[in-house]
């Protein structure tokens, strides 16, 4: 794996951990009543990581058998939970 790669990886990483932060710090407040708080935000937070989850799995187990690097095992198992992730990031911005 050359540096660049090894980059990449990493801003994605970030990029994954700083939305799932706000994500929950906003589900938080949402919760205590600092920010307006859809009904059904608390189910749809449960719901949702089962099949976000086996989604990752999958494509990891795919990247995987295709003899994929380590590198791209780990970016095949992001990619589904970065969508979801960021989608709900947009969407409780609003």
């Amino acid at each position: 794996m050359n540096p660049i790669t090894l980059l990449s990886l990493n801003a994605k990483l970030v990029s994954l951990m700083l939305d799932t932060q706000t994500v929950m710090a906003m589900r938080l407040m949402g919760m205590v009543g600092a920010l307006p708080h859809a009904r059904g935000e608390n189910s749809r937070m449960v719901n949702e990581k089962g099949p976000a989850m086996f989604k990752a799995y999958q494509a990891a187990a795919q990247a995987a058998v295709a003899g994929g690097r380590p590198d791209q095992i780990l970016t095949a198992a992001m990619v589904p939970v970065s969508k979801k992730v960021r989608a709900n990031r947009k969407r409780l911005m609003k």
